[in-house]
């Protein structure tokens, strides 16, 4: 197939890039460059720098036969804090930029999309392990942005029989084929944590120690890159016209934040230095996803489950990039 990759200079669509051509698809990618780095496009894939909105209906042309066999939409505003400090950046970014996208995928008569959404259009979860039928009320505008893209995608797939799929992630983590996580701004716990242990950062906060948890961290569930991107070439093969499908994806297990660092110890070889703090306000004491309906309709299943596994993909990755790490300048 010929596919079109939305944000696939950052490390979920540059990951999920790699995995389509090994599997023999041609990329198109289109990047700002604003969060994603160019070094991470991967070879053998066309790369266009520009914003996806300007750019969308210009590669995926109009009428006639299609140009492109599918679009992943990877590209976004993600930053739970930055969001609720500038919410018009998200509405405005996730949002109406989708919506020229949907634009020109209909005007196009592209048949397939596969779209990056978020566990965070739950928001806190009344149980765990969180099933796609668990109400969505999200608590922050990135959440919501997600939400409400998920709502325009169902219209598009009922009114001009596109074939959709939103994948919805916990914590994706580690890295595959030198693809990992290389951002100015780093606000997952992994790749904090082991930038503790390669000197980039003085200590990392455990934010809150009284949750009711097994040692009083927050649990979270964390999903390898490459078995994300597995899920993403499952969800192109199994479309179905006229549908959109949502899908959680995790690993079904949830790890705390002191397991985390005891993981990153036991690989990186070396005491870790954290410090307590307080609870974040919206932060949940569990997030696990139920993996469920993944696994049975479209046969899907992580095979790197393993957190040890995890953080030694994200640390040989981290020791790779040496000085080109965000945090080492």
């Amino acid at each position: 197939m010929k596919l079109l990759v939305t944000g696939g200079a950052g490390y979920v669509g540059s990951g999920c890039a790699k995995v389509l051509l090994e599997d023999g698809h041609d990329v198109v990618i289109v990047d700002d460059l604003s969060t994603g780095n160019a070094d991470a496009v991967p070879e053998g894939a066309e790369f266009v720098e520009g914003d996806v909105a300007e750019k969308a209906a210009e590669i995926l042309g109009e009428g006639g036969t299609p140009a492109f066999d599918g679009v992943l939409h990877f590209a976004a505003q993600s930053l739970v804090g930055e969001s609720v400090e500038k919410p018009e950046k998200y509405w405005y970014g996730n949002v109406v930029k989708t919506l020229d996208l949907l634009e020109a995928i209909r005007r196009s008569g592209t048949p397939r999309l596969v779209f990056s959404s978020t566990a965070a259009t739950y928001g806190e979860p009344e149980s765990s392990p969180i099933t796609e039928d668990a109400p969505t009320r999200p608590t922050n505008p990135y959440g919501a942005s997600k939400l409400a893209i998920d709502h325009a995608i169902t219209s598009y797939t009922v009114a001009h029989g596109l074939g959709a799929t939103s994948l919805r992630y916990f914590n994706v983590a580690g890295a595959y084929a030198g693809t990992g996580e290389n951002r100015v701004v780093e606000t997952h716990l992994i790749p904090l944590v082991l930038q503790v242990a390669a000197g980039q950062r003085d200590k990392i906060a455990v934010f809150g120690t009284d949750w009711p948890t097994p040692d009083g961290t927050a649990v979270r569930d964390y999903i390898h890159i490459r078995d994300l991107a597995e899920a993403h070439l499952l969800a192109l093969r199994t479309s179905q016209p006229g549908t959109h499908r949502i899908y959680n994806l995790g690993s079904g297990a949830g790890f705390s934040v002191r397991e985390v660092i005891s993981a990153c110890e036991r690989v990186t070889g070396g005491p870790i230095a954290a410090q307590d703090a307080p609870r974040r306000a919206g932060d949940p004491a569990v997030l696990v996803a139920s993996s469920e309906r993944a696994i049975a309709e479209l046969g899907w299943r992580p095979q790197h489950t393993d957190l040890d596994g995890i953080v030694a993909d994200a640390w040989e990755f981290l020791q790779q990039l040496g000085d080109r790490s965000h945090a080492a300048r």
